[in-house]
């Protein structure tokens, strides 16, 4: 049996039953409408956190429990899937304390080792997690089934919540209040973000040490993605760049920038001609449904470290090129994807929303809210489900671990770039077209802008300071209330 299927394989234990943790007082409850499940298999732990690892600690199943997919669905929907609060550090943190802690159903080390090669997957690695553990429990159909408990709340949440951000309607006051004050805080998590990614980007897979040549690539890929140079030519390149740089071929590395930015010259010179980006998804004015289906499968594959390397692009394709979704608007989406139980990427199912209502009203936006949440989330499931064995293989290739470098040390710059000019449209709003304002509205308006900038200012100041996992969920919250102060006129 090979390693993949070792881990894709179901454990069964010695009489066949499904045995359920103990209350206090020694009486067993099975029903499945408790809020915490605890299946808990009936042998002894292999082996225990403190103790030593033993030599298949990577590969030992022995304490992963017996679920019908019924079971295993239920667990995850209500064990992670209602519970995923707090963005996905606390989403991740929850997976590892109730079940590898817990329950143990795989060793710190093996989870630590998995946990690090998913990080080099497009998409929410809390999702893929929980894919690999109902991989382990039901084998692939199980990492399915897992992966749609954990997603389905948060899908459900967004599509209510973006029914009633569409039907309210954009002029009323109150809710227009709220969004108001959310946008500068969901600006200042953005920025947030950008450090945060930074932090080990700039950091050699192959040294482990900070390295300056990636940190260069983030200066001008940042350069590339402010002069709109496409998203895609600028990680393709760079991280081809980084591969050769990385084996010391310097000259082939220089031939590869230098053709970069002579097509680039030959772009200005015919700059008429659509970007590949726009061609390949055929982004109009108005999407129609295979579109939206296209963008959030593509952004799905390009979102290498979470939500936050998949902003910019579906930013691109959705307000820059298209130009059917407004900034404010988007920004509206992200800040609403803060506060439910669910990965960040969900926000792709507020865009799939939108999308659809431009094309062909509310009915089409429900179905476009489907296809792009299915585009999105398509690629993680792909990759975990195809095999982890084959991923840490291609992990441990040299050349491929220098390629993703470069990809990544690209991407910090494209998100700076999103990130200032995300907090630039939730400041700074300017009088609506075609509407004259006398001394005292642009006073108004001003100093409505300078309550942003403020909001903005401390938002980006607690989130450097509070390490609380809910910090972005609080700060969302109070923005909401504060914003129904600061931003109605008595």
């Amino acid at each position: 049996m090979s390693k993949a299927e070792a881990e894709c394989t179901p454990y069964t234990s010695d009489n066949g039953s499904v045995e359920v943790e103990k209350e206090k007082n020694g009486s067993a409850d099975t029903s499945l409408s408790q809020t915490t499940f605890d299946f808990t298999p009936n042998q002894e732990p292999a082996t225990t956190i403190d103790s030593p690892v033993p030599i298949n600690a990577f590969e030992d199943n022995t304490n992963v429990p017996k679920m019908n997919l019924l079971q295993l669905f239920i667990f995850f929907f209500v064990e992670f899937g209602l519970m995923a609060w707090g963005g996905p550090v606390a989403q991740i943190a929850r997976i590892k304390e109730r079940l590898v802690v817990k329950r143990r159903w795989i060793t710190v080390a093996r989870f630590n080792r998995v946990y690090a090669v998913y990080q080099m997957l497009p998409g929410p690695e809390a999702a893929e997690i929980c894919m690999f553990f109902g991989c382990l429990v039901g084998g692939r159909l199980g990492g399915l089934v897992a992966g749609l408990g954990f997603i389905l709340p948060g899908f459900l949440a967004m599509l209510l919540l973006s029914y009633l951000y569409t039907i309210v309607g954009l002029d009323n006051v109150y809710f227009n209040a709220s969004f108001r004050a959310l946008q500068p805080v969901v600006a200042a998590m953005v920025l947030k973000a950008v450090f945060k990614i930074g932090e080990h980007a700039f950091v050699s897979n192959k040294t482990k040490k900070f390295n300056h040549v990636l940190f260069i690539l983030a200066i001008l890929s940042a350069l590339q993605s402010a002069l709109r140079i496409n998203y895609f030519i600028t990680l393709g390149v760079f991280g081809i760049f980084y591969s050769m740089w990385a084996r010391g071929w310097r000259w082939a590395a220089g031939v590869v920038m230098f053709l970069n930015y002579v097509g680039y010259a030959l772009y200005v010179v015919f700059k008429g001609v659509p970007s590949p980006t726009a061609l390949a998804l055929g982004i109009a004015t108005v999407p129609d449904m295979p579109h939206l289906l296209a963008l959030g499968l593509v952004a799905g594959s390009l979102s290498f470290g979470g939500a936050y390397t998949a902003i910019p692009f579906v930013q691109a394709e959705a307000v820059v090129l298209g130009g059917w979704l407004a900034k404010q608007t988007f920004l509206d989406g992200i800040a609403l994807g803060n506060i439910i139980p669910a990965p960040l990427v969900i926000f792709a199912t507020f865009v799939g929303f939108q999308g659809g209502n431009v094309y062909g009203g509310l009915g089409h936006a429900f179905a476009g809210s489907v296809l792009m949440t299915l585009g999105m989330f398509f690629p993680c499931f792909l990759f975990t489900i195809a095999g982890h064995s084959l991923l840490e293989r291609i992990c441990r290739n040299e050349t491929l671990a220098s390629f993703f470098d470069g990809i990544t040390g690209s991407v910090v710059g494209i998100i700076a770039i999103t990130a200032m000019d995300i907090t630039k449209a939730s400041i700074v709003q300017l009088p609506k077209p075609n509407i004259a304002l006398g001394s005292a509205g642009l006073i108004t308006l001003a100093a409505r802008n300078t309550l942003s900038a403020v909001i903005f200012v401390l938002s980006f100041s607690l989130l450097n300071s509070v390490r609380h996992q809910y910090i972005s969920i609080l700060l969302v919250v109070v923005a909401a209330i504060a914003g129904q102060f600061l931003f109605i006129d008595n």
